[in-house]
């Protein structure tokens, strides 16, 4: 894994381009961002549904990284749309179609995403419930100064977190 970079720094100019050159050379390197976050994501998602949820996590940095890049990438190009589709048309286009294909494995992640998160949520819930069931089976007689019995407690300690 690499180390994180200034994420002020980017593979390409936010700037307008003004020529041929520049605008190919965004196009490029954004197409390059979006790569390197495919692979990163396909990776993920094969950890994932292999259940190596540690080591699908050690490639958080680099996916926030990938994501900050592609993220503001996209919003420049957006930007400097007409700029970019009169300069570079075949690179802009080729963007647009590489952009498109992205989007399906996305979904694809998101949702094995979600999938582990629920799993995951229904085995915590499930220990929750077997360890407050212990507690339920306490005696239900009078204590030893002769306090009235309360009835089952839930467990205490346990927590799910429903945010991902």
């Amino acid at each position: 894994m690499t180390a994180q970079p200034d994420t002020n720094t980017f593979p390409f100019s936010l700037e307008r381009p003004t020529s041929y050159q520049d605008a190919e050379t965004f196009c490029k390197a954004l197409s390059g961002t979006m790569e390197a976050l495919l692979s990163v994501i396909e990776m993920e998602t094969d950890l994932v549904r292999a259940g190596k949820l540690q080591q699908a996590g050690d490639l958080q940095p680099d996916k926030a990284r990938l994501i900050h890049e592609y993220t503001r990438g996209m919003i420049t190009a957006k930007e400097h749309a007409v700029a970019l589709g009169n300069l570079a048309p075949a690179a802009t286009q080729a963007l647009r179609r590489q952009h498109g294909e992205f989007q399906p494995v996305l979904r694809i992640n998101l949702a094995v995403l979600s999938t582990a998160r629920d799993v995951a949520g229904n085995i915590v819930a499930t220990v929750a419930k077997v360890a407050g069931a212990k507690n339920a089976t306490a005696p239900t007689t009078y204590g030893r100064n002769g306090s009235a019995p309360t009835g089952p407690r839930l467990a205490h300690g346990i927590a799910v977190n429903q945010s991902l």
